[in-house]
């Protein structure tokens, strides 16, 4: 046996891979350096599926493609895959050759209904059905990149799993931004908390749950911030009761539209005057508004619909209740009527503390050093479901091409929101990176 044979024989049995070898995992940095080289393989795959996902964008609960896609595609991988799960999601279970924890790894599927305007070379013409209306619809908040990296990150772990000491979960979810076909509303579910519901975590319980969002920042640059990381939200919807009249004699109407107006004002107090923002921020914003049909013509009713935020249960419940006096409150003062509705969409994500310092340097080492703290981001996201069930961790990409200044990108959920593709391996990286090294610490 020559020497290249020797050397090429003792490479094999290192990884496993000689004749008869017995399965046995490499330690975490072996594992991560293995990670690295896969990574880099798929690279180019992962930027088509991205631009695949991105030309044919779905909607919330309707996404029928992406889900084919996913499946099929782990399915050549040899992964156990179930489809169908609170309507569209897939699920896949990697089970490595040897004992250990598991890990579950979650990416949202769905695209938002908006109109792009990028003039890329795939960009989206899609249609879709958003709650009886067609409209036009875009991947403008980066789920098709989640997709795309996961999708990637599958292919990574799939040809590792004779050194895998225990199993991965897939999640790729539907309807992250919420259902598209039906009002959200209290007795209705949908996305992560669906999933959950149908038993998602039942039959295979993970140790810990990990995601990344892309969002404007360094190309390629991961931050990340251990207890609370993303906001809770609460949708608001005021119908505001007056009595309808001649707009040239407003003395004898209850004028719902001023009191609207009052009611808007007097609605951010709760924020300035009411909320103790030195514990944790609030949001209250009105984002729409209608009533009225002429300009001479002092309506019966308007109808407001806002959205609240923020980043502790506590103060969440007090923005609520202040929310609800002040706006039935300013309706009387005007002697009109108002009806409030807080229907609690999704809860704060609060990342584990542990999980996260065992995490950090392994995010260090899959971003080259560009690692930050990430502030609050005023979003909202339902991985907040699988937080609360085991411990998570949530971590950011920065997705701003090099040369652009991140705080004037277009953010997400902007028609010219832009995810710079060169970004996208590290984001695959670093979720098969963590994997591998929760798996080889243990639990």
């Amino acid at each position: 046996m020559n020497q290249r044979s020797i050397l090429s024989l003792s490479l094999a049995l290192l990884l496993g891979l000689g004749a008869g070898a017995p399965a046995r995992a490499a330690d975490g940095s072996a594992l991560e350096a293995e990670v690295r080289s896969r990574s880099a393989a798929v690279e180019s795959q992962l930027i088509a599926w991205r631009r695949d996902i991105h030309q044919h964008p779905e909607l919330g609960d309707q996404e029928v493609r992406t889900a084919n896609l996913v499946a099929d595609h782990l399915r050549s991988l040899n992964i156990d895959v179930q489809t169908g799960v609170a309507r569209h999601g897939v699920v896949g279970i990697l089970r490595g050759a040897l004992p250990g924890p598991v890990v579950a790894l979650r990416a949202d599927m769905d695209a938002l209904p908006i109109k792009e305007p990028t003039g890329l070379p795939f960009a989206s013409t899609a249609k879709g059905n958003y709650q009886g209306k067609e409209v036009d619809v875009m991947h403008a908040c980066g789920h098709d990149a989640h997709t795309a990296m996961l999708m990637a990150t599958a292919s990574v772990l799939a040809g590792m799993r004779e050194r895998l000491p225990g199993t991965v979960m897939f999640i790729f979810q539907p309807a992250e931004e919420g259902p598209s076909l039906f009002t959200p509303g209290p007795d209705k579910t949908w996305g992560a908390r669906m999933m959950l519901e149908e038993g998602l975590f039942k039959q295979v319980r993970p140790d810990a749950v990990l995601g990344l969002h892309v969002m404007p920042g360094r190309s390629g640059e991961i931050s990340w911030r251990t207890g609370a990381t993303t906001a809770s939200s609460d949708t608001l919807y005021i119908t505001v009761t007056g009595k309808q009249g001649h707009g040239g004699m407003p003395w004898f109407t209850v004028d719902p539209v001023t009191t609207s107006a009052l009611m808007i004002d007097g609605l951010q107090t709760v924020v300035s005057r009411k909320a103790n923002l030195t514990v944790s921020p609030v949001v209250v914003t009105i984002g729409s508004i209608h009533g009225g049909t002429g300009p001479n013509i002092v309506p019966e009713n308007v109808e407001m619909s806002g959205t609240i935020r923020t980043y502790d249960e506590k103060v969440r419940q007090q923005a609520r209740d202040d929310i609800k006096t002040s706006a039935e409150k300013i309706a009387e003062s005007s002697g009109a009527h108002a009806d409030v509705s807080i229907v609690p969409m999704y809860d704060e994500t609060v990342n584990d503390a542990g999980l996260a310092q065992r995490m950090a340097p392994v995010l260090e080492r899959a971003a080259d050093g560009k690692v930050s703290k990430a502030a609050l981001p005023g979003a909202a996201e339902d991985f907040s479901f699988y937080a609360k069930q085991v411990p998570a961790l949530f971590v950011f990409l920065g997705i701003t091409p090099e040369g652009q200044d991140p705080e004037k990108a277009a953010p997400n959920h902007n028609p010219r929101f832009f995810v710079d593709e060169r970004a996208l391996v590290v984001g695959s990286r670093a979720m098969a990176s963590m994997a591998v090294n929760f798996l080889a610490q243990g639990k």
